[in-house]
């Protein structure tokens, strides 16, 4: 007899909708992971939103995106590993490999709005 799993609310909604989010607008930087995880090559975005499940980030349009790779929030040293959702024109959307922490993530949203006033 085949198990059969119950579909929750949670399964209906997309997975970069399923957090809140928070409009951060803060300058990031994306560190590309190349051959034996070097990561000698950067490129820099800015942060339009964050959860703690991902971000919408906006780069030149013109500049091919790794479907893997690791995320800077400038001011704050730690790096996220990210992955690729969807990516449309100057907007990606990407989703953190980890769940942020609620602390990290309420540092994130207290340093934005301090730099922001």
């Amino acid at each position: 007899m085949p198990l059969e799993r119950t579909r929750s609310i949670r399964d209906t909604i997309p997975a970069d909708q399923v957090f809140e989010k928070f409009r951060i607008d803060r300058p990031g930087r994306i560190i590309f992971v190349e051959h034996h995880l070097s990561t000698k090559k950067t490129l820099r975005c800015v942060i339009r939103t964050i959860s703690r499940s991902g971000a919408e980030l906006d780069l030149s349009p013109h500049v091919t995106l790794p479907n893997h790779f690791f995320l800077e929030i400038l001011g704050i040293r730690d790096e996220i590993g990210c992955t690729v959702i969807r990516r449309e024109a100057e907007r990606a959307t990407i989703a953190f490999n980890m769940l942020i922490d609620s602390e990290y993530m309420h540092h994130v949203i207290r340093l934005s709005f301090e730099f922001s006033h």
